[in-house]
């Protein structure tokens, strides 16, 4: 039997509609805001990579696609009535488990899906050369553009194709680079 009251956060699974998957985060995020439920409800996420993709003239760009359609992460203590109002929000078919009452999630599901990689003291600022160590552009140098602390994401300038690319990866993707590491090609005479 699940009982009707938690008293930790854990994650679950919403299942949604397909391409809906924005809209009810957003409509979650609202939900929280509205009737004051940050005690309650503390994320939402949908799960991201990015991968390269060629176009058919030839042209090659970073894409960024959702891991799972049509389903959304949600982090909440769950109680009888937030599973109403988040069974009730628009574009939300219910919550994965047996007759749509959740099942939290396992700690080593919640890993595979990066929904709580964190980096606890990011020294990451604008002008930091970083290297991309995990995700399709493993390998990639570049130098930061903007960082944002809260989602735990910065952008950062990549040459790829011959082009500068602005590309945005999490924290946790992306190692600082010392100065004294770079290697500095000798100028051509």
């Amino acid at each position: 039997m699940i009982p009707s009251t938690d008293t930790e956060p854990k994650w679950y699974i919403l299942h949604t509609y397909s391409g809906y998957e924005s809209m009810v985060k957003d409509s979650l995020f609202r939900l929280v805001e509205n009737n004051n439920l940050g005690d309650q409800i503390f994320d939402v996420k949908i799960p991201t990579e990015q991968t390269i993709e060629e176009k058919a003239n030839g042209k090659k760009k970073v894409v960024e696609r959702k891991l799972l359609p049509c389903y959304v992460f949600i982090k909440m203590i769950y109680s009888n009535q937030l599973w109403y109002l988040v069974t009730n929000t628009r574009g939300v078919t219910g919550f994965v488990g047996p007759q749509g009452r959740p099942i939290p999630m396992k700690e080593e599901e919640i890993r595979k899906m990066r929904l709580e990689d964190y980096v606890a003291d990011a020294d990451l600022h604008v002008g930091d050369r970083v290297s991309i160590v995990s995700g399709p552009l493993e390998g990639f140098i570049g130098t930061i553009r903007s960082c944002n602390d809260e989602s735990q994401r910065a952008k950062v300038v990549i040459t790829m194709f011959g082009r500068e690319q602005e590309v945005e990866v999490e924290y946790v993707q992306v190692t600082k680079i010392s100065a004294d590491a770079v290697e500095i090609p000798p100028e051509e005479e």
